[in-house]
């Protein structure tokens, strides 16, 4: 099971952002953020209840995870994923997430890595001016594609803004960039931080 299934690295990102400044988070950070916990809840439901006893799930919420286990037509459990998804905005992720690695053997060090190769993919995807700081760390890569997979998953993105009610998002670009990232920064040795960009 891919980490990217219950890591919710961007609501971790904007929450830690949202402490050091006052502004409130954009429309894309938002929608991120939901559709972060969206997977988390997902993970959640896949899961054997006897692991989901060990976790600190609120009743409710676990209640919604057993029915949603439960429930075998198509339309059905796509609604009650929904709701899953949408009881997960209330819960506390951090010890969830935390449980779920150690399940899955990673370390704390794979994790923060991880989170870093997300948020190098959001920002890519949110601004131009990214781009030129990325390079600068990772002088290997080949702009003209990378610029391709950006593009591509910025109108995939505007597409899955447009979706009616319902629609499941696309994600093959997105999660394509990401790949690449995390294919560049192999090469290179280290994952540093997009902050790293702006101390050279």
């Amino acid at each position: 099971m891919s980490r990217s299934k219950y890591f919710a690295s961007p609501l971790a990102a904007d929450q830690e952002a949202g402490q050091e400044d006052d502004r409130r988070p954009s429309k894309s950070q938002l929608k991120r953020q939901m559709a972060a916990l969206q997977e988390l809840g997902e993970r959640l439901v896949a899961l054997p209840d006897v692991k989901l006893r060990q976790l600190p799930l609120a009743e409710r919420l676990y209640d919604a995870i057993r029915e949603a286990q439960r429930i075998t037509s198509h339309e059905g459990k796509r609604r009650q994923l929904q709701y899953v998804g949408k009881l997960m905005r209330e819960a506390h992720v951090e010890p969830i997430q935390a449980k779920l690695a150690e399940w899955d053997g990673d370390s704390m060090e794979q994790i923060a890595a991880f989170h870093q190769l997300e948020l190098w993919r959001d920002r890519l995807i949110d601004d131009d001016e990214h781009f030129t700081a990325f390079m600068n760390l990772y002088p290997h890569a080949e702009a003209q594609p990378l610029r391709a997979l950006i593009r591509a998953a910025r109108k995939e993105r505007a597409a899955n803004a447009a979706l009616l009610p319902g629609r499941e998002p696309q994600r093959k670009h997105y999660r394509a960039l990401f790949q690449e990232i995390k294919r560049l920064q192999a090469q290179a040795g280290a994952t540093p931080a997009p902050g790293d960009a702006d101390d050279e």
